[in-house]
């Protein structure tokens, strides 16, 4: 049987002059606060857990908005010459045009460091999902992991190829990515995003240790946090029992 047509985005103009880039998003219009996805570092929008989360969106009448951050999937730019300012400006362009008041953000890994920046900056926000959440992890998941040699090709070399488990093609770790995290860093100080947040963490996730999300739980208000430990989920969470229990805590969280 042929497969149904894949919706084609809209673009986004986000930036000016040589940091331009048009930015790819899939709007669905619904009800409620609009759910926003974030997705991680070298995901796209149709990865596996936005689209469960737009087939959810489909059923129940919701709003949801995904999109593609610089250099990533189906939007323009060079992936290498972008850093946590270039997604995070892509991320908050994206609310403000498409899903301006008070929405869910769900935030995959990198997602969710994006998500928690948005809140900071003055976004009145219904809530926080957040999958695996990398917050810091140019510089504690990163930076502080590389061997003195790797660290000393970024110095010198500007970037390194770093081999990828998700991918034949190396990733760029540039050092303006690394510099630029470190501008961005959350977890030295209490977070408060004034909003409800589910966390959803595996204990067998190799990217993001579950102590990492313990220490984000410990910043974050005690009233209106939750936290899920996954005992045998992976970094990814996308099995069908990880996914239900993304739905049910976006859902959660919208009957809140």
């Amino acid at each position: 049987m042929p497969q149904p047509a894949r919706e084609a985005p809209i673009f986004l103009d986000v930036g000016s002059g040589p940091k331009a880039r048009r930015i790819a998003v899939l709007a669905r219009p619904g009800e409620g606060p609009p759910v926003v996805w974030l997705g991680g570092f070298r995901s796209d929008m149709r990865a596996t857990k936005a689209e469960a989360l737009d087939g959810w969106a489909r059923e129940t009448g919701r709003a949801l908005v995904r999109f593609d951050y610089t250099g990533h999937g189906e939007s323009s730019g060079d992936f290498a010459d972008a850093t946590i300012s270039t997604w995070l400006e892509d991320a908050r362009a994206v609310i403000t045009a498409c899903a301006p008041h008070r929405p869910i953000l769900v935030g995959s890994s990198m997602g969710g460091w994006i998500a928690c920046l948005a809140a900071r900056s003055g976004l009145a926000l219904s809530g926080l999902v957040l999958i695996a959440p990398a917050l810091d992890f140019t510089e504690d998941l990163m930076w502080a992991r590389f061997t003195p040699e790797i660290r000393e090709t970024i110095e010198r070399d500007g970037s390194w190829a770093r081999p990828s488990e998700y991918s034949d093609v190396p990733v760029p770790i540039t050092r303006a990515l690394i510099e630029d995290g470190r501008r961005h860093r959350l977890l030295g100080h209490p977070i408060d995003p004034g909003c409800p947040v589910h966390i959803l963490q595996g204990m067998a996730d190799p990217d993001v240790p579950w102590s990492h999300a313990l220490r984000l739980v410990e910043r974050l208000p005690t009233a209106g946090t939750v936290l899920t430990l996954v005992a045998d989920g992976d970094h990814r969470l996308s099995r069908p029992q990880d996914l239900a229990r993304l739905l049910a805590a976006v859902a959660g969280i919208s009957a809140d």
